[in-house]
Parts: structure tokens; C-alpha cells; sequence
């Protein structure tokens, strides 16, 4: 049988203020089709973000870009080209996977201090593919896709942490970060963001968990157990 054809995703939306990284698995197939993030109008991300930051989730889409850009986030996706049929995470051929070269962007964008993975499989992606940044702290919540159903309310309530990290920095302190001073979970002031790879990524519903990650490990486990990195842009 032969394998599907190789996709590329997109180049990263940040520039010099952001602050925080939202990483998902890699674009769907409408995503991909109109070149644009969370394409799928059932994902709940643009409404999600939407809420957050102040913005029209039906705005044109360079608005609502510019709105994330404003508000200090900046987007990506873990995989940077693979082979897959159709739009679904599981789908993913695993010996196709190309990584996004994370290095590159946080030597270039220091003062990127927090990544949340939209998802259970973009964490688990970028856990096995992706080089740690001892400086930056992980989070995952939570997966927009249409295809993670929770109750009305539940995902745009775990969401909001990102925005409380995204308003915290000062603009005068939006580049000061170093291995001596580790940033601090939000949820846990007085818990110096400390990480390596000898622990999993923390959940943002589980903020006692920040910063513990193993690459032999399993990812923690997140606020809705029922998520099995099903996600769909």
C-alpha cells in the first residue's frame, strides 16, 4: 500500500512580544486546504481564544492573528511535516514525523516563558520528538477538537490560565529569564517552574504537578481523562 503523501504545516505566528506558545499536534486537512490555524469551524479554539483576549472569533483571520500577536501568544504546531490520510491525529504515520525546530525559536524569542499544548497528543509528540528548554515551563490543557467532547464551559474554564500568564509580564520584563531565576507556575507562586527531563509534562488542572517530566514517562495526566490525544484542527 503506498503511504499517503508528506504534509508540511505551517511557519510559527510570534514576533518580539510574545510570551506564551500555544502548540498543537500538526494542521487538519481543512486547515491545511485554506492555510489557516484551526480552520474546522466546530474546533473550539477561535471562540476559545476569542473569549479570552477580546476578539471576534468570526473576524478575518489576519485579526484575530493580530489580536493573539497583541496579547503576547504566538502559535504553532509540534510536527513540522508528516504523512497522513485524512485529518485525524491517529492517522499520523509515526515513522513520517518532523519535528519544528523549538531550539531555534526560543534562542530567538527568549521571552517566551510558557508553552501549553492544545491537546494530550501535542504534548505527547513533542515529549518524544522535541528537545526540553529548561527555562520554559509546559503545560497541557485541555484539546479544542471537536472530536474531545466536554460539558459547555469546561475547556474555555481550564483556557483561562493562558490568558492570566499572557497578561502577568510587564513589558519592561518581557526578556528577563535565565537558569538561575526559573519562572513560576501561575498556579503556584512560590513553585520556581523547575524542569527537566526526568519529569512529565504538568496538566494545567494539575498545577502541584508543574514541571515534573520524564521522557520515559507518561505525560501527567490531564483535567479530562477521557482524552486520548484526539484532536482535530
Amino acid at each position: 500500500m503506498m503511504s499517503a503523501p508528506l504534509l508540511r504545516g505551517f511557519p510559527p505566528i510570534v514576533d518580539e512580544h510574545a510570551r506564551v506558545l500555544i502548540l498543537g499536534s500538526f494542521p487538519s486537512a481543512q486547515s491545511l486546504a485554506v492555510g489557516q490555524y484551526y480552520a474546522n469551524p466546530r474546533n473550539a479554539f477561535w471562540p476559545i481564544t476569542g473569549e479570552l483576549f477580546g476578539f471576534d472569533a468570526a473576524a478575518p483571520y489576519e485579526t484575530r492573528l493580530a489580536a493573539l500577536r497583541s496579547a503576547g501568544v504566538a502559535l504553532w504546531d509540534v510536527l513540522k511535516a508528516c504523512r497522513r490520510a485524512g485529518s485525524a491525529d491517529s492517522a499520523i504515520e509515526p515513522k513520517s514525523l518532523v519535528p519544528n525546530d523549538f531550539g531555534r525559536l526560543f534562542a530567538s524569542h527568549p521571552a517566551i516563558t510558557r508553552v501549553y499544548f492544545n491537546g494530550a497528543k501535542a504534548a505527547e509528540l513533542y515529549r518524544r520528538l522535541a528537545e526540553a528548554d529548561d527555562r520554559v515551563e509546559y503545560r497541557r490543557l485541555p484539546s479544542t477538537s471537536p472530536a474531545h467532547a466536554v460539558r459547555p464551559g469546561v475547556k474555555l474554564a481550564a483556557w483561562r490560565e493562558v490568558a492570566s500568564i499572557a497578561s502577568a509580564a510587564q513589558p519592561g520584563e518581557a526578556g528577563r529569564r535565565n537558569k538561575s531565576a526559573p519562572i513560576a507556575s501561575a498556579a503556584q507562586p512560590g513553585e520556581a517552574g523547575r524542569r527537566n527531563k526526568s519529569a512529565p509534562i504538568a496538566s494545567a488542572a494539575q498545577p502541584g504537578e508543574a514541571g515534573r517530566r520524564n521522557k520515559s514517562a507518561p505525560i501527567a495526566s490531564a483535567a479530562q481523562p477521557g482524552e486520548a490525544g484526539r484532536r482535530n484542527k
